[in-house]
């Protein structure tokens, strides 16, 4: 009974070794995190900070690292860890952020942008996006475009794509097709999520399920989907989006 006690949890370590090992996590300070997920993709995930100090909530955005550049999709809340991420990766991995991409025009994805611009970072976004930026006075990505956009980046395909409204009338999806990594910010619930959470007089709820079965008729396979809050998974969150976007619905 004892050797075999023993055995379960040598078996238990060795899973989360490899999984630790598969998807490396480096803590920059205690309120900024980047978990590799494949070769050349991170999340980057972090969290405010109260009035009071303590740690707010957390948020998270996508990396695309290759050949010592990098492209940013969603900044941080606040300038101040936009500059301490961005002032890792060049210090600590020889990386610069050379591209940003806006996943809708909330605070959570575009809250550092203005420090990016100063830096000379080129910025993308919805045309909505922009627009409603400017309605709101907040920082203006400057390059737009419609339905997508591809591009080439140092020789992995990118696709940003509008499939329609849900979180907010404007957000998009990223999609690293060679590594089959989706963005899907606030659009994409993690499994956690309970709820939806409907923006009042913001989000799309007739349109949230059929947006997200949109993106899975055109995104198949085993993918890695990032959420614009709470851990990343698979497909299995593009379904559970769907479920609880109808939930909602039924109300």
């Amino acid at each position: 009974m004892r050797k075999t006690a023993i055995l379960i949890i040598i078996i238990i370590l060795s899973v989360i070794q490899v999984k630790s090992q598969s998807n490396p996590e480096i803590w920059i300070n205690e309120n900024i995190r980047l978990i590799q997920l494949k070769d050349s993709v991170f999340m980057h995930t972090t969290w405010i900070t109260r009035s009071d100090g303590e740690r707010g909530y957390g948020s998270n955005g996508m990396l695309v690292i290759k050949n010592g550049q990098a492209i940013m999709v969603d900044t941080p809340v606040e300038e101040e860890k936009t500059k301490q991420l961005t002032e890792y990766l060049k210090d600590s991995l020889g990386v610069n952020v050379t591209k940003f991409i806006a996943g809708h025009y909330h605070i959570d994805c575009i809250g550092g942008l203005n420090y990016l611009k100063s830096i000379g970072v080129e910025s993308i976004a919805n045309y909505m996006t922009i627009n409603k930026c400017k309605e709101i006075d907040m920082p203006v990505p400057k390059i737009a475009f419609t339905d997508s956009l591809n591009f080439d980046f140092n020789g992995l395909k990118i696709q940003c794509r509008y499939f329609g409204g849900g979180h907010t009338f404007d957000n998009i999806v990223v999609y690293v097709s060679e590594k089959k990594v989706l963005f899907g910010g606030c659009l994409i619930k993690s499994l956690h999520a309970k709820r939806i959470g409907v923006v009042p007089n913001e989000s799309v709820l007739s349109e949230w399920d059929l947006t997200v079965k949109h993106i899975m008729e055109n995104y198949k396979g085993e993918l890695i989907v990032i959420p614009g809050h709470g851990d990343y998974g698979t497909e299995e969150l593009l379904n559970h989006t769907v479920d609880l976007a109808i939930q909602k619905k039924n109300q």
